[in-house]
């Protein structure tokens, strides 16, 4: 990037990712916008915290990037653009279809037109889904111990990469996929310096996880809450789990040469070396937590994946960027950020109940 000092626009800045992307931004001392609904719970806590430690240097305006004054005023002056503001559950998609659409599809191409109209003409990263590929049924799978792997050795030694054939499943998938394949025209058409990352599992602290998305943090919060955890389907479902810090890295390298990887699209995660099922994911929170969380278990949800891993190395090779932490160190690190933003207190048979703020 050309200004050494860029001004950061972060549409759903107040999420889980946009605030971890804002702090790397602001700790480097770059201006950082965030623009956010505050419809997720838990990200006005986010906001509070970025506001309290960095108050000269981040702006916030509550609004809707359904909203095209809005977006077209929060994208005037800057240098790089982070659409991440989203509806995110495929549950809800499911049962508000317009709202999931008017959300991810028209509000992406209202940041779109904002960009294209802008007068700094900044980079664009979009946040995408593996959901864009469906649900993966055409992909033969064997259960291997507590997880399922591909019948395909190759596959499931590389992963998925991006010349898999989109196939949008479920009102998200279709939203979404929309969204990308728009960002992807508007690099293609008016020269726009967009870039998509479709994104498998990405867990870490300022992740208000829930049973509709972000699983990992979900779990940990659960069991260290010492509440039951409910499995939608066998639990013997495989995803790549990404370290948000690894990610606000890629994110950074992509909008340093946005200019050389202008139009291309990406499939971002923690790849095959990074990969755990949902009970292995609970078997690492028995270790980390001391914990031995309660266990429910209810039908396969529409569109999801038994298996997806994402092959990475398109961005790796195109950027030289590669994620560090493992799962279990994922794990580790979001259960010490949920413990240091609890109390505990004794209940009446001694044992640590957590409180969650």
């Amino acid at each position: 990037m050309v200004n050494s000092n860029p001004r950061i626009l972060i549409t759903g800045g107040a999420g889980f990712i946009g605030t971890n992307l804002a702090v790397g931004y602001l700790i480097d001392g770059h201006p950082v916008t965030i623009l956010d609904n505050f419809s997720r719970p838990g990200v006005e806590g986010n906001a509070r915290w970025l506001r309290n430690r960095f108050p000269n240097t981040l702006r916030v305006i509550e609004g809707d990037v359904r909203d095209a004054q809005l977006v077209n005023a929060a994208v005037r002056d800057c240098d790089a653009v982070f659409h991440f503001a989203a509806q995110v559950a495929v549950t809800t998609s499911l049962t508000d279809p317009l709202l999931d659409h008017s959300i991810n599809a028209l509000g992406t191409l209202h940041v779109l037109e904002a960009v294209r109209k802008s007068r700094t003409k900044p980079s664009l990263v979009f946040t995408s889904t593996n959901k864009v590929y469906g649900s993966l049924d055409n992909v033969p799978l064997v259960r291997n111990g507590s997880r399922y792997e591909p019948q395909d050795s190759v596959l499931a030694a590389t992963g998925v990469g991006e010349q898999q054939p989109l196939d949008f499943h479920s009102p998200y998938g279709c939203s979404k996929g929309s969204a990308d394949q728009y960002v992807r025209d508007y690099a293609r058409c008016f020269g726009l310096k967009a870039i998509v990352f479709r994104m498998s599992c990405i867990c870490g602290p300022h992740q208000q996880g829930t049973e509709d998305q972000g699983w990992v943090a979900h779990f940990v919060r659960s069991a260290l809450a010492h509440e039951p955890i409910v499995i939608y389907g066998d639990g013997y479902q495989v995803r790549d789990v990404l370290f948000v810090e690894d990610l606000v890295h890629a994110f950074r390298r992509a909008v340093e040469d946005s200019g050389r990887l202008q139009g291309r699209v990406f499939n971002m995660g923690g790849g095959p070396k990074r990969t755990t099922s949902i009970l292995e994911v609970i078997d690492i929170i028995r270790r980390v937590t001391g914990i031995d969380p309660q266990l429910g278990f209810g039908e396969a949800r529409v569109g999801d994946q038994k298996w997806y891993v994402s092959d990475c190395s398109e961005f790796t090779r195109a950027s030289g960027w590669e994620p560090r932490a493992t799962v279990e160190e994922s794990v580790k690190r979001i259960a010490t950020w949920l413990r240091s933003e609890a109390h505990y207190e004794p209940n009446r048979e001694g044992v640590g109940e957590c409180v969650l703020r």
